[in-house]
């Protein structure tokens, strides 16, 4: 985990793209996507079944390594509201003993906005907690500091002459936009002229690394 000062609050920026607040021993995860590929087989378009159990155990060594007591999901959490309803039994336990032990918070999004509960947990449309508006998607109208997702964005850059792809936050002095954390998301290129309308001017992508945190402007 590395620092990441944002409206006034201590937080850590972890490589996975999850955000950990210290002072409130809080995890913030963005587009979990959970039954991405069931959805997409009952299209007809066959995916490997594993993305949710694959999420989840991500999202569980999160939780043992920072000892969270609060997890935030910022939306999109289930590729669609029925999502849950199509959990595998194994992902379902797991889910439901995180949720029982945490304090989970869902918030919903642009896939999810019909969630109920299935699994645990308390259903939200946003929220406001210690002054950081914490909502699916960015409102540049809002000037209120806010964190968000939505966009997967991702830091696409040129090393040594080979395309690199990294996923990234977005950050203004307060608009801060977490990348997606599902094993099944794809992403949106951070310079994306949807995100800078979002954003606004002066964003930038930022890569966490193990050690340091990497910033990149972003051109408005």
């Amino acid at each position: 985990m590395v620092p990441l000062s944002f409206a006034g609050h201590d937080l850590r920026a972890l490589p996975e793209g999850a955000l950990y607040w210290p002072a409130r021993r809080a995890l913030l995860v963005a587009d979990l996507h959970f039954e991405k590929a069931s959805w997409f087989a009952s299209k007809g378009q066959m995916l490997p079944p594993y993305d949710s159990i694959a999420t989840l155990a991500a999202l569980a060594a999160l939780v043992e390594r920072t000892q969270a007591r609060e997890l935030w999901c910022l939306g999109d959490s289930f590729h669609d509201s029925k999502g849950c309803e199509r959990l595998p039994a194994d992902a379902r336990a797991m889910l439901e003993g995180l949720t029982a032990r945490l304090d989970w918070r869902w918030i919903t999004g642009n896939h999810d906005s019909l969630l109920v509960d299935h699994c645990g947990g308390t259903i939200l449309e946003e929220a406001e907690v210690d002054g950081l508006v914490l909502r699916h998607e960015a409102d540049p109208g809002d000037p209120r500091p806010e964190l968000s997702g939505h966009f997967h964005p991702k830091l696409r850059i040129s090393v040594r002459g080979r395309q690199v792809a990294r996923r990234c936050f977005v950050a203004t002095s307060t608009k801060l936009i977490l990348p997606a954390f599902g094993a099944l998301t794809g992403g949106l290129d951070a310079h994306h002229p949807e995100i800078v309308r979002a954003v606004g001017r002066g964003a930038q992508a930022l890569v966490a690394l193990e050690d340091r945190l990497l910033r990149f402007p972003i051109a408005a």
